[in-house]
């Protein structure tokens, strides 16, 4: 049985319209307009247990929506969601015990408590026995560097530090299933990488994550299946490759010449991209192989090194928003 089953759901807003200037503010007092905006329209998916799931979109497609009512927040107005079982928003205590959430943009600390003190209201409201929680929270700690921000206020955490400590407050009862919303939004290399590691670390475990970025470097290190929504409709549901197949199978050859005056041409390639000594090249592997491209290659320049890689997965999804008729 699928640990999340979706099917048909739709929920809708109404948003407020006013027109610009002073005029426009006194016609709203007097005939106020709105619209209605469909944030998810019709979407279907189902997720099975231990998955870690890349849930990508622009802004406004209904990624948080989505996750929102997976987590019993919002209400849908039609169509079908369950969750491990239950209908999330009808059993929120129960449902609640066995997530963990974490909004980039909102922190699920208390703003003027010390992060310890925050960590040890949520073992209250969790109901976790002490020892479970003493191993939970020390290895948190230690995994996410969190020693010298124990005592230190929320308030006063920079956004990367804030977001390692909701990282491991979302994890401290052990949930079974993680909403993670842009988790390393604002967060410097170092610490982008000891989260992936981490979210890594607990899908091995048989934690199942569902992922929302705008880093695509953070759905390339860790996802293996992609939902691609847009306007409400998921676009694709599927694994990275089967995306990029569905765009091109191109892929590129990144050239680190000896001398940057040279300038490469061959009729199986096209230059798509130069950079000081560097010159990226774009060919079709049904077309000629990489190997008998770099063979050409290295007969004709000289070559300092070179590598073959896939067409960056932002170039994928913006070439798919683009077919869509969506900016990015």
């Amino acid at each position: 049985m699928p640990q999340i089953e979706v099917e048909n759901l739709v929920k809708t807003f109404r948003v407020a319209e006013r027109q610009a200037g002073t005029w426009g503010a006194l016609k709203g007092l007097l005939q106020r307009r709105s619209r209605t905006v469909r944030a998810l329209d019709g979407i279907s998916f189902t997720m099975e247990v231990g998955e870690l799931v890349g849930y990508i979109g622009p802004n406004g497609a209904g990624k948080s929506t989505t996750v929102k009512i997976l987590s019993g927040i919002l209400i849908p107005d039609s169509g079908r969601c369950v969750v491990m079982g239950r209908i999330p928003w009808k059993a929120r205590t129960a449902h609640v015990a066995e997530i963990g959430v974490v909004f980039g943009q909102r922190t699920q600390l208390w703003w003027d408590l010390p992060v310890i003190e925050s960590f040890d209201l949520l073992r209250e409201i969790y109901r976790i026995p002490p020892r479970e929680y003493l191993r939970t929270r020390d290895e948190l700690v230690a995994m996410m560097r969190l020693e010298p921000l124990l005592d230190t206020p929320v308030r006063q955490l920079s956004l990367g530090q804030r977001m390692r400590c909701d990282l491991a407050a979302a994890f401290l009862h052990r949930p079974k299933l993680l909403f993670l919303d842009e988790p390393t939004i604002g967060l410097d290399a170092a610490s982008k990488l000891a989260v992936r590691d981490y979210i890594k670390r607990l899908n091995r475990q048989g934690v199942s994550v569902i992922l929302t970025t705008h880093d695509m470097d953070d759905i390339e290190a860790l996802c293996r299946r992609i939902l691609l929504i847009n306007r409400g409709r998921i676009l694709f549901d599927g694994a990275l490759e089967a995306l990029r197949a569905q765009v091109s199978r191109d892929r590129q050859l990144v050239i680190v010449l000896a001398h940057e005056e040279t300038w490469v041409e061959d009729p199986d390639a096209q230059v798509i991209r130069r950079n000081g000594h560097h010159l990226t090249l774009r060919f079709d592997p049904e077309r000629i192989s990489a190997a008998d491209l770099i063979a050409r290659i290295t007969a004709r320049y000289e070559i300092r090194d070179l590598y073959v890689e896939n067409p960056p997965i932002e170039e994928i999804v913006a070439q798919i928003y683009y077919e869509e008729g969506t900016a990015l």
